[in-house]
């Protein structure tokens, strides 16, 4: 570890050691070989980060700074991100093994968060309220939060810490940022970037290491006045109670076992890549994977050949290369999970149609075969519990009616999928999944401009458009008596 290069934090506008003098090991995926080191977090750099955030939000220089030129800086910083997208889809790339081709499209859009936001930053306001009193104004505003705390995951970090970032800082907040252990390096240079933009120090800041050391002293801060987190069902519910417990908001992106249903009347070829897409894409390691597929009985056969014939030829390999299609997961353990689930579909009763093995990559890396998994029913595992991975799910259906049973049949509720040619059918399953997000003959289009919401145990709070300035505000009222009459004796009644 010594000849690694050391990141450290970024707090307050300068990279600042860690307190313990401690450093952990990042890892390529791919190659399993070190990258760097980065500063291992704990409770004094997050009290450290906090306050500097906290000074930074109380300073007339940002508390005083119009809506608009908030919008000027956040422009500034997409385009910031823009000019600086190659390095940081390489970075990424790897930290957590995704495809360099994926990032480079992902880090080309992701300026479009911060310029919509951008736009959206003098459009912030209130109304007034009629009042039966004309002597008697009534209007309400919505101001800043104060320090929001956001800890991100390992799958996309630029882009779902973006999606936590952009609104908090157009809505007038300052932010801590707690990035997943495995992906530290980008969003350090993110930090940087807002600098350079103008932002002032303390406007972010970024703080590596552990969830139970960083993150943990994070959520409990007693000067965090909101957290947004991205990740696992089960950190979400502890996260929900600790704020819950002092009265202050949680936006929640969590798990999902996304449905993909597939009719009789859809376009078969085009569902088929829809499956794919929805599955394999990011080697399944995305909260809105379509892994589980519904496919009525009388196009089950054909949909299954089809997406299991482009399953088998997914060319797995160096996430650096244009011609690969798949990389590797993120870390060893991930890669264990995903091999134990397949081993305990198989001891559930399911058959393996493809892939179902662990595999090096042929570069020493944490890969896992594409796997399709049939003879399966709702009761299994393999089917109720997120695997995280590239392994899919497939199950045949008689009816509508059936289907949308078997499809709500899940503690999550994050996206679905509908492939069918009959528009009355689409916004019948439109109206009845029981899912925030739900595409029809298409699988995960995105924009910053719509908003998205987990059901159930898929989160709570909303993320992207213009509903999720709520949840980086507070709603004030104001009442202002207008009159120059004297204020009556309350105790004397009126005529």
């Amino acid at each position: 570890m010594a000849d690694l290069k050391k990141l450290q934090h970024f707090i307050g506008g300068a990279h600042v050691e860690p307190s313990s003098g401690e450093y952990f090991e990042s890892t390529n995926p791919a190659t399993r070989r070190p990258l760097y080191q980065a500063a291992r977090g704990n409770a004094a750099d997050v009290e450290r980060a906090v306050a500097a955030a906290r000074e930074t939000f109380e300073d007339p220089r940002w508390r005083d700074l119009s809506q608009t030129r908030r919008g000027h800086l956040l422009r500034r910083l997409g385009d910031l991100i823009a000019q600086n997208a190659a390095d940081l889809a390489r970075m990424e790339t790897r930290d957590n093994g995704k495809l360099l081709r994926e990032m480079h499209g992902q880090l080309a859009a992701l300026p479009e968060y911060y310029h919509y936001y951008a736009g959206l930053a003098d459009k912030i306001h209130g109304d007034v309220v009629p009042t039966s009193d004309r002597s008697v104004l009534n209007y309400t505003c919505r101001e800043p939060l104060g320090v929001v705390g956001a800890i991100t995951p390992w799958n996309s970090p630029m882009t779902l810490t973006s999606s936590k970032l952009a609104p908090a800082l157009c809505a007038g907040n300052t932010v801590v940022v707690k990035p997943s252990e495995h992906t530290s390096a980008a969003l350090l240079r993110l930090a940087e970037l807002a600098l350079e933009a103008g932002f002032p120090p303390g406007a972010v800041n970024v703080v590596t290491g552990f969830g139970a050391e960083a993150g943990q002293a994070l959520v409990d801060h007693r000067h965090l006045a909101k957290i947004s987190f991205t990740g696992s069902t089960a950190t979400g519910s502890r996260i929900a109670a600790a704020a819950a417990g002092r009265f202050i908001g949680s936006t929640l992106e969590l798990g999902g076992k996304s449905p993909n249903i597939v009719f009789e009347d859809a376009n078969i070829p085009n569902a088929a890549m829809g499956v794919v897409a929805g599955i394999f894409a990011a080697a399944g390691q995305t909260c809105i994977a379509g892994s589980r597929v519904f496919a009525h009985r009388s196009v089950y056969d054909e949909l299954l050949q089809r997406v299991s014939e482009r399953a088998g030829r997914i060319r797995m390999g160096d996430p650096m290369e244009e011609s690969t299609e798949l990389g590797p997961l993120a870390f060893e353990d991930q890669r264990d999970k995903v091999a134990g689930y397949v081993d305990l579909g198989r001891s559930e009763g399911a058959r393996v149609l493809t892939g179902g093995r662990p595999s090096d990559g042929g570069l020493g890396g944490y890969f896992y075969e594409p796997t399709i998994l049939v003879d399966v029913d709702n009761s299994m595992r393999v089917v109720r519990e997120e695997i995280f991975g590239p392994v899919l799910t497939v199950m045949p259906f008689e009816t509508e009616e059936e289907v949308i049973r078997l499809a709500n049949d899940t503690e999550y509720g994050l996206a679905a999928g509908v492939w069918t040619s009959n528009l009355a059918r689409a916004h019948r399953m439109a109206a009845r999944l029981e899912a925030g997000t739900v595409w029809v003959n298409t699988y995960r289009a995105m924009s910053p401009m719509s908003p998205r919401q987990g059901f159930k145990a898929s989160g709570a709070g909303v993320e992207h458009g213009t509903e999720t300035i709520k949840e980086y505000t507070r709603l004030k009222s104001v009442w202002i008596n207008t009159s120059e009459e004297p204020v009556a004796d309350p105790f004397v009644m009126r005529g």
